[in-house]
């Protein structure tokens, strides 16, 4: 080998370093695609992910996965080479299987968003990154009984061997299974599903209805998605073997993947009559996810077809795990790395140029493919049925209801909001004692008090003084307030309001779920006249806002006893007008 991918091995260890990375955009779609309270909860968990497995990886997963074979390929054994052998250790490939397993761990983080304890899902993290994945991934990549010919090198089926190159059974399949597994044994948001009477239950047997709970930041989510992209051609190719390899990789990840975003677009925009933004992002991450095995086994035929269907899978996969299980996984993660996970691997029996079914007609490949899964997927199952089932009856696995209600963050972390700016606090002044006030108070006590005019009689006897209240679109706010302005009303207050009339909105969906829009974005106008004659200005409004279409608003009109003028104590009809006038 030359250039990159030299004796240093230079290339393997970006291509590692782009996985690590991957942990940022897992936090991003996750967090994107929950609500903001629980913000702060996902990003400590992602984090955490990876601080914890490091730990546990290198005192026992590095051994199981990488050490001498033990009890017929089953197991490494974990000789602490890592700490023994500091020399002549293969730092490179631990490096390697390392980051591997943080995302393995971090998979599951969105399928238990919003209701997990925080000690539980780190004890989770601390087991898979210990034993289960490492475990599992000695069988393919550490020498064990899956990584040469099945059942020998001349064994029941030859030189043909189980595919998976980069992942998509032996981290993706095993993410989404314990996602499933562990969301349904924790349970549905509160709120989730509804029963007959339309009372929020977490019992999935009386789910009569779904409700749709739209992520707080799509944007974000989005940044998510394109984080992973890039880092997943190091994700897929870290491990190619020469130029010409890593070249074809970046080739089929990339058709896959766009394939399966333009998949989802198309069968949702037929669905649903509009293009689900939130699921064609999910739709990207399935093609990542179904090429992930196959990358550099396929050709860009079978990476065009393995994307659209992981395009279309995930779509239905989604609203079957949501509508039909009743099992609530925010972001997807069941669907994308559970259900193409298993896809794709599936999909190296069908499509790999040398051995698969479409292009030999000779069925073995397939054949070792599925046994690979169902052990997988077995070994996956009994560790994490228990796991779960242990952590629910000691330490406890779901968060009180009212942490649920007011938010992980809160509870579980004492960070009012991960968004501070936008959390209601108190003023500074409020905070302080005025002895340490930072600034000059408004009274100096050693000098007169400074007169505040009188305003005790705030009403004016003989001048009527009337609000009016106008709830429109938004798209019509600049042709009202220039109406406004042009019959010489200028003191308005503007709200930005949600609300509806007796059209009840409109229906739309999300990720599949109909969602009911009963209050649609309003702006609210108030003003408060005695001038100008009410009937004026209601009519210039009219005109502003009329188009004959349900929706163009209302116009309240209410009796104002008085108004004060703050700063010069001007009351009434006074307080209104201009001080030129």
């Amino acid at each position: 080998m030359d250039g990159i991918f030299g004796a240093t091995g230079v290339w393997f260890l970006i291509g590692a370093i782009l996985v690590w990375f991957m942990q940022a955009g897992f936090a991003m779609v996750e967090t994107g695609f929950t609500r903001a309270k629980n913000a702060g909860n996902i990003i400590m968990k992602n984090l955490m992910d990876f601080c914890i497995g490091t730990i546990v990886f290198v005192l026992l997963g590095a051994g199981l996965l990488m050490g001498e074979d033990a009890l017929f390929g089953l197991v490494g054994v974990p000789n602490l080479g890592v700490f023994t052998d500091f020399a002549n250790y293969d730092w490179s490939t631990f490096f390697f299987n390392l980051v591997f397993c943080a995302t393995t761990a971090t998979i599951v983080s969105g399928a238990m968003a919003e209701r997990t304890k925080f000690l539980s899902y780190c004890i989770y993290s601390l087991v898979i990154s210990a034993v289960v994945y490492p475990i599992e991934a000695h069988w393919v990549w550490g020498g064990g009984w899956l990584s040469g010919a099945l059942f020998g090198t001349e064994g029941y089926f030859g030189n043909v061997t189980y595919i998976d190159f980069a992942g998509s059974s032996l981290i993706h399949m095993v993410g989404g299974i314990s996602s499933f597994i562990g969301a349904l044994i924790l349970g549905p948001r509160w709120g989730k599903y509804l029963d007959k009477s339309g009372k929020p239950t977490l019992n999935r047997k009386q789910a009569e209805y779904v409700r749709a709970i739209p992520g707080h930041n799509l944007t974000i989510g989005a940044l998510g998605v394109f984080i992973l992209w890039f880092c997943w051609y190091g994700f897929n190719g870290a491990a190619a073997s020469d130029m010409v390899q890593f070249a074809q990789i970046l080739v089929t990840t990339t058709i896959a993947t766009a394939a399966a975003t333009c998949a989802t677009m198309i069968f949702t925009w037929v669905k649903n009559k509009k293009p689900d933004v939130s699921m064609t992002l999910n739709g990207s991450l399935a093609g990542l996810v179904a090429i992930t095995a196959g990358c550099a086994a396929v050709d860009v035929v079978g990476a065009f077809f393995i994307g659209v269907v992981a395009g279309i899978l995930v779509v239905v996969a989604v609203e079957v795990i949501d509508k039909k299980f009743h099992v609530d996984d925010p972001v997807g993660a069941i669907a994308v790395h559970g259900c193409n996970g298993l896809w794709g691997t599936i999909a190296c029996g069908l499509f790999s140029v040398e051995t698969g079914l479409f292009y030999t007609g000779n069925f073995t490949q397939l054949i070792i493919q599925l046994i690979g899964i169902v052990c997988i997927a077995a070994w996956t199952i009994v560790c994490m049925v228990a796991l779960f089932q242990i952590l629910k009856h000691t330490v406890g696995l779901r968060a009180s209801k009212t942490e649920e209600m007011e938010g992980l963050d809160k509870h579980e972390h004492g960070l009012p909001s991960a968004y501070a700016d936008f959390v209601p606090v108190p003023l500074a002044a409020e905070t302080l004692d005025p002895e340490d006030a930072p600034f000059e108070t408004a009274v100096d006590t050693d000098t007169e008090l400074i007169k505040i005019p009188d305003a005790s009689g705030y009403a004016t006897a003989d001048k009527k003084l009337t609000k009016v209240v106008i709830l429109t679109k938004q798209s019509k706010f600049e042709q009202l307030k220039q109406a406004l302005n042009a019959i010489g009303v200028t003191g308005l207050t503007v709200t930005q309001v949600l609300g509806c009339g007796v059209q009840k909105g409109a229906s739309e969906y999300y990720r599949g779920v109909k969602v009911d829009m009963d209050l649609l974005p309003k702006v609210k106008v108030e003003v408060v006249i005695s001038k100008i004659p009410v009937s004026e200005v209601v009519e210039a409004a009219r005109r502003a806002l009329y188009t004959g279409h349900i929706g163009d608003g209302k116009i309240f009109v209410y009796d104002v006893e008085g108004v004060v003028r703050v700063r010069t104590g001007e009351t009434g009809y006074d307080a209104l007008q201009d001080e030129e006038q």
